[in-house]
């Protein structure tokens, strides 16, 4: 299958959000795939959107890892990628893509149930079966919705890390479940998407350069700050979502 052709207001606004979404992230380790797969599915059909979303978060993700590398916990990642791994395999044989409507819902909806856990429900990222049990919920969700910010964030910010270790481990996290998905939408599915070359040469620029903007500002944070500045921004975002999907939902395009 040959790359769609892509318009130069696609690969503006492709570059613009990218460049806001990585920084985002960068500061946060959260919250700019969220946005940004919220625009792409906007744009693009939902293979297409998924497809560069992955690119782009493979990108931000792997560079801010090599940035923080000293910071990550790799007993974590591993027993996340475990988790992952099984959800991909079972997805595989399923090969579901949901419409947009669903998918913004997922999204939004997501967070508002996992604060709904009770507190013996929350996770501790240093406890292997945790990290198995939302490497594999993280997984499906990515599949589904195109991200999984608001139960990956559930999963790390339940424990005892600081800042700079959340950000560094979930960011090797997000590598593996991005390339899983990338792999998902861009070889695995029978709607498999292309991606177009120049799109991607541009998220890719575009999230590097966001990623090293955010790092001096996440130096300043200190850990209360950033994770009372986390839980406003997904619920803002996870609640555009809703409205967004519910919309779509509500009044379908003919």
């Amino acid at each position: 299958m040959s790359p769609p052709a892509v318009s130069i207001p696609l690969l503006a606004a492709s570059f613009a959000t990218s460049l806001a979404t990585s920084f985002l992230s960068g500061i946060f380790g959260m919250a700019g795939g969220m946005i940004l797969i919220g625009v792409l599915l906007a744009l693009l059909t939902v293979p297409e959107a998924m497809t560069l979303h992955a690119v782009a978060q493979l990108a931000s993700n792997g560079w801010r890892g090599l940035l923080w590398l000293g910071h990550v916990r790799w007993r974590p990642v591993a027993a996340y990628m475990s988790g992952c791994a099984v959800a991909l395999t079972v997805l595989s044989f399923l090969q579901f893509v949901p419409s947009k409507p669903l998918a913004l819902l997922a999204l939004g909806i997501s967070p508002f149930l996992v604060r709904l856990l009770p507190r013996s429900f929350r996770p501790d990222p240093l406890r292997l079966l945790d990290g198995a049990v939302y490497g594999a919920a993280c997984m499906s969700l990515m599949l589904l919705a195109g991200v999984a910010g608001p139960l990956l964030d559930t999963y790390f910010i339940g424990g005892t890390l600081g800042r700079k270790e959340i950000v560094a481990t979930k960011a090797v996290c997000q590598i593996f479940g991005h390339a899983a998905k990338l792999l998902y939408f861009g070889g695995l599915i029978t709607q498999a998407a292309s991606v177009d070359l120049g799109a991607a040469a541009v998220v890719v620029v575009a999230s590097m350069v966001g990623t090293i903007a955010a790092k001096p500002v996440l130096e300043r944070l200190t850990d209360m700050q950033y994770r009372r500045w986390a839980t406003y921004i997904i619920t803002a975002i996870a609640g555009i979502y809703l409205a967004h999907g519910g919309y779509l939902l509500a009044f379908p395009a003919k």
